[in-house]
């Protein structure tokens, strides 16, 4: 096993592959709280081996209680509106909020309006808003990393390069 570590540093050595330039790393918990899974396929792109996100030390955990990031993807439903309280009230101190996505930013929301408790930001401080539908691999992964390097006191706006900011502007 250590011969195979030290033949894999080597290799990143010569094929001068670049490492972290990040100082820190981040514990991601995605929570889907309404989405017709068009922001969950473009997540799972971020996380492949083109992106490979975890060699800046994103990483996704299974629970909110070792989460630094509460991801959300969709407009928040009536039955979603209390496990997603639940999850980040379960969240460590200091933890943000990012927000991926029209629904989940109350653009062209997705279903009834009997059945939507509203946009993520009716209910968390958002920190970090991507919007698109769906966002590009690019926009999310530029988004997370720049969540690692931001001060706790700033909240950011993330943009997307399609014209998805343009419908969704008089909300904000």
């Amino acid at each position: 096993m250590l011969t195979l570590l030290r033949d894999l540093r080597r290799l990143r050595r010569v094929l001068d592959l670049a490492g972290s330039t990040h100082g820190g790393s981040l514990a991601v918990r995605h929570v889907d709280a309404g989405s017709c899974n068009g922001c969950e396929h473009e997540l799972t792109l971020v996380s492949s081996p083109y992106y490979d996100l975890q060699r800046f030390g994103l990483g996704v955990v299974a629970s909110p209680r070792h989460a630094d990031v509460l991801l959300v993807t969709g407009a928040v439903t009536t039955r979603m509106r209390e496990p997603l309280l639940v999850a980040y009230n379960a969240m460590p101190e200091p933890r943000r909020v990012a927000a991926l996505g029209d629904c989940a930013l109350g653009c062209n929301l997705l279903g009834t309006a009997d059945n939507l408790a509203g946009a993520v930001e009716d209910l968390l401080p958002v920190d970090v808003r991507i919007p698109g539908c769906p966002p590009a691999p690019d926009a999310i992964a530029a988004a997370l990393l720049e969540l690692i390097d931001a001060p706790l006191q700033t909240k950011m706006r993330i943009s997307a390069t399609r014209d998805s900011r343009l419908r969704c502007d008089s909300r904000r």
